[in-house]
């Protein structure tokens, strides 16, 4: 056996450290051996190590621009370093193998919202084409006659999240406050379960699915029978397999809600919900599907899990010096954001950044980070980077931010909604758009227009301003004291209403039907 058949046969049983050792040893023998990159990039990706892969998955295309399988690797290390635009030239590159082609092109369709130089029109043509590939031989499903429900509209909500407790603020929120006297809520489950613990009040009534094992078909026929009459995606391109559930339809009323921040490109939801700030008139071109807006925000937002209590800001005890970070998970961390960002510091004179994510936590993946900071001229000394924790603690991480930073294009969503229950202001524009404008929803929605920049310069401008000004601590200072009544008082928390305003829009489409 040689040295690579061995190393692969390591790889193969879950022995990574030892496969990748023997990787380096034939490496530090021949650096050009294409097997031993490409093996220890794959190894290496295995265990989270993404920048160390994405070298080693770099050097293997390099020697053979023809190794569609590193090709597909690399795209998938370098987006969760955040450089989606080379991981979509990536895909693209791994789909040239008939093979690998429809992995390649879904994968694009996912993350395509949030590169930089690709506008809705590009996001629009890639989630489309896609769509058309999944739709191929997929038959809609027969609807029997609907039993009786006693007058009520049957909801069925889909989730693969319905456990994730920071993820459901939204969701929770709304299904809470949903009127059982009208309304018969269905919660079909494909991952973990709806629990009080993730927020979800119980009701005799309710009927929750525990499906996440049956295949789509199975679950589309099981939801026919029971004559469901909107059924309501809440995963988007989140949990892209499931989308062809909706291409079954189950229901005769089938819309988008919640997680999508761009068209699904299918022909089968009747409707995708959003607010006048992510989706002006102008852009309903590039959806498939009809555009439903709700006053306020779509993503109004209720806290049901345990949460550190608000402190003053860090720059009331840190003479004045301000300190920016995020939150955000590292595949938001694109060169547009760290562009942005490293403009800001510069501009701010004694600010330094925090940056927290889970992948951080591995130390290939810190030094890929602070490298590219590096480049954009922001030194170590300036930057905090470290991984994740228990969700309580890394909320208490805004303990020590000043001002969050947002991400660009792909905005955050709960990442806003928690640093604002935290206390701490998002700096944001809205952008070209939808999932470039979500932070800029909420603010919007909870009174906060001034932390909404009107573009990359204005909001360079505003955050070295804050920086300079004297009276910055004492307002921040006030504004975090205050931030929880403010945002309880906002459309930004009125879940009651976005309820009644999804009820309306559920019972228009079963009344009178687009």
């Amino acid at each position: 056996m040689t040295d690579i058949e061995t190393a692969d046969a390591l790889h193969l049983a879950g022995d990574i450290d030892a496969a990748a050792s023997v990787y380096r040893r034939v490496l530090a023998a021949d650096q050009g051996n294409v097997a031993a990159w490409h093996g220890l990039g794959a190894a290496r990706l295995r265990v989270g190590a993404y920048g160390e892969a994405s070298e080693a998955l770099l050097r293997a295309v390099r020697l053979r621009p023809d190794e569609v399988g590193a090709w597909g690797l690399l795209a998938e290390a370098l987006f969760k370093l955040g450089d989606v635009e080379r991981a979509i030239y990536a895909y693209r590159r791994a789909a040239a193998a008939a093979s690998m082609r429809t992995k390649a092109e879904e994968n694009v369709a996912i993350i395509i919202p949030g590169s930089a130089s690709a506008g809705n029109a590009d996001v629009f043509s890639a989630r489309y084409a896609w769509g058309r590939h999944l739709a191929a031989g997929v038959s809609p499903v027969p609807r029997p006659p609907r039993p009786p429900s006693d007058g009520k509209l049957r909801i069925g909500y889909v989730s693969a999240f319905f456990d994730k407790a920071n993820w459901m603020k939204p969701v929770y929120g709304v299904i809470n406050r949903h009127d059982r006297d009208r309304f018969e809520v269905h919660l079909v489950s494909l991952g973990g379960d709806p629990s009080a613990a993730a927020g979800y009040r119980g009701h005799d009534h309710d009927v929750i699915w525990q499906v996440g094992s049956c295949d789509d078909e199975k679950i589309a026929r099981l939801l026919a029978a029971a004559g469901i009459d909107v059924l309501v995606d809440l995963n988007a391109y989140s949990a892209a397999k499931w989308l062809r559930l909706f291409l079954r339809r189950p229901a005769p009323v089938q819309l988008a809600w919640f997680n999508s921040f761009a068209t699904s490109g299918l022909a089968c939801f009747d409707g995708i919900i959003g607010d006048d700030a992510v989706i002006p008139p102008a852009e309903e071109g590039f959806y498939t599907e009809r555009v439903l807006r709700v006053r306020g925000t779509y993503l109004a937002f209720e806290v049901f899990h345990a949460v550190p209590d608000v402190v003053p800001p860090p720059c009331s005890t840190n003479q004045g010096r301000l300190t920016f970070g995020s939150l955000a998970s590292a595949y938001k961390l694109n060169d547009l954001t760290l562009d942005i960002w490293a403009r800001i510091v510069r501009a701010s004179p004694g600010s330094r950044l925090l940056i927290r994510a889970s992948t951080l936590a591995e130390p290939s993946n810190r030094d890929h980070l602070r490298a590219r900071l590096a480049d954009r001229g922001i030194a170590s000394e300036r930057v905090d980077l470290e991984g994740g924790a228990a969700h309580f603690d890394f909320l208490q991480s805004y303990d020590r931010i000043d001002i969050a930073l947002d991400t660009f294009p792909y905005n955050g969503g709960t990442t806003t909604t928690e640093a604002l229950w935290q206390g701490v202001p998002v700096l944001t524009y809205a952008g070209d758009r939808w999932v470039a404008r979500t932070s800029a929803s909420l603010l919007r929605a909870a009174g906060l227009d001034g932390w909404v920049a009107r573009d990359e310069d204005d909001l360079v401008a505003k955050a070295g301003a804050l920086a300079r000004d004297p009276a910055t601590p004492a307002s921040l200072a006030a504004l975090r004291a205050g931030m929880r009544a403010r945002l309880a008082a906002s459309a930004a928390c009125d879940t009651a209403g976005l309820c009644l305003a999804l009820e309306r829009i559920y019972r228009q489409f079963t009344v009178c039907p687009p």
